[in-house]
């Protein structure tokens, strides 16, 4: 697939890439390749970092130095469905009107890639001293699975950058902190019995209700015990949110999950909540349960983490951030990015990219045109840097 020539503009790659439909139960392989070519063109190598399955991949390039160090320009490819929601024109054909940019993923976050390949030609030509990385995942959308392998590599058959800009959509303010979405899955196992006959069974729905009461208990701890002022909210907030069980309205029910999950501020352990449910689970529920029907269950699985992300603010990514976007001050965010995933991994990082997190996942998405030149702006000056 030819992805064109050097002068097309960042609405034009955009639309591009808009016109891929990445979202994240399906393939990303069409949009890889497009960002392959596009690069290869420009004489930019890449590196696929392909999924088990052989259906996704992430892409891993350098522009420079073939060394360690240096900024990784960081994104997703993958976007939310659209299923359910009412568009006034196709999520994936790019619209362009009164200065915005509407499609799938135009925020969240093609925006930032778009505008990382639009700056490419001006990084080839320069004599760069300093690398510049360009690391793009799949399936950040649903838990951060696909920065994973890839993060694997760094230091292995991938250069480690030194420092990592993260181009979620934070309307190019520099954002050093964010919380991290932990999720568990409840499996509670009673007995059945005939409605009329409630002694007899053990009702799955009614223990599960205990646990999430428990939950909530939690929580309202959490709201007085661990607050972070620079949050909004300035606490974990810990919910249920899918729930499932009974067969019909005249049995007792045998089974009921449920899921939930914390939004964890930075320092929080979430280990110390799985623990509190596991003892309330087998001191409060499982022996009444048993009474009755001694193969009565509950297993509590945690199914994925996304780590919550603190930069250190006096560290030289968010100095380089700061100086990059002429800001003075650092911001936090409740939603997640892949920004904590890297650090752990021993790249610090900041986020920081075009657009409004409110337009992300809704209809009618949309991205500024005056977003994407800011973040054009920002990675000029990152050329600077690197060049000098």
């Amino acid at each position: 697939m030819s992805a064109g020539s050097e002068t097309q503009t960042p609405a034009e790659l955009l639309a591009r890439l808009v016109a891929f439909d990445t979202t994240s139960y399906r393939s990303n392989l069409g949009i890889i390749a497009f960002i392959e070519d596009y690069l290869s063109q420009h004489g930019v190598a890449s590196r696929r970092i392909v999924s088990g399955d052989g259906e996704k991949s992430s892409l891993y390039a350098t522009i420079g130095p073939d060394d360690e160090g240096g900024v990784a320009l960081s994104g997703h490819t993958d976007v939310v469905p659209v299923d359910g929601q009412t568009w006034t024109s196709d999520p994936f054909t790019m619209r362009a009107a009164d200065g915005r940019y509407y499609g799938r993923g135009t925020a969240d976050m093609k925006g930032f890639i778009a505008a990382v390949l639009a700056a490419t030609p001006d990084f080839k030509r320069r004599k760069l001293k300093t690398p510049i990385h360009f690391a793009f995942s799949y399936d950040e959308e649903v838990g951060c699975l696909g920065v994973r392998p890839m993060l694997a590599e760094l230091g292995k058959d991938l250069p480690k950058p030194r420092m990592v800009v993260v181009g979620e959509p934070t309307s190019m303010q520099v954002v050093d902190a964010h919380k991290g979405p932990v999720r568990w899955l409840v499996e509670v196992k009673g007995r059945a019995a005939h409605s009329s006959m409630a002694p007899l069974g053990v009702n799955a729905i009614t223990y599960a209700a205990r646990l999430i009461g428990e939950l909530e208990r939690i929580e309202g701890e959490l709201k007085k015990t661990v607050r972070n002022a620079r949050f909004d909210p300035d606490y974990p907030t810990l919910q249920v949110t899918m729930l499932e069980g009974g067969t019909a309205s005249n049995i007792i029910p045998i089974s009921c999950t449920f899921g939930f999950e914390v939004r964890a501020l930075p320092g929080l352990d979430p280990a110390i909540i799985e623990r509190r449910l596991r003892l309330f689970a087998e001191t409060e529920c499982l022996p009444e349960m048993r009474l009755v029907a001694p193969e009565s269950e509950i297993s509590i699985t945690r199914k994925n983490t996304v780590t919550p992300f603190g930069a250190d603010r006096t560290s030289d990514v968010v100095a380089l951030a700061l100086k990059l976007t002429g800001q003075n001050e650092t911001h936090t965010v409740s939603f997640a990015t892949e920004a904590g995933l890297f650090q752990e991994a021993g790249a610090p990082a900041v986020v920081c990219g075009p657009g409004d997190i409110a337009q992300a996942h809704t209809a009618d998405e949309w991205i500024a045109e005056s977003e994407i030149a800011k973040c054009l702006a920002f990675l000029k000056r990152l050329g600077d840097w690197a060049e000098a």
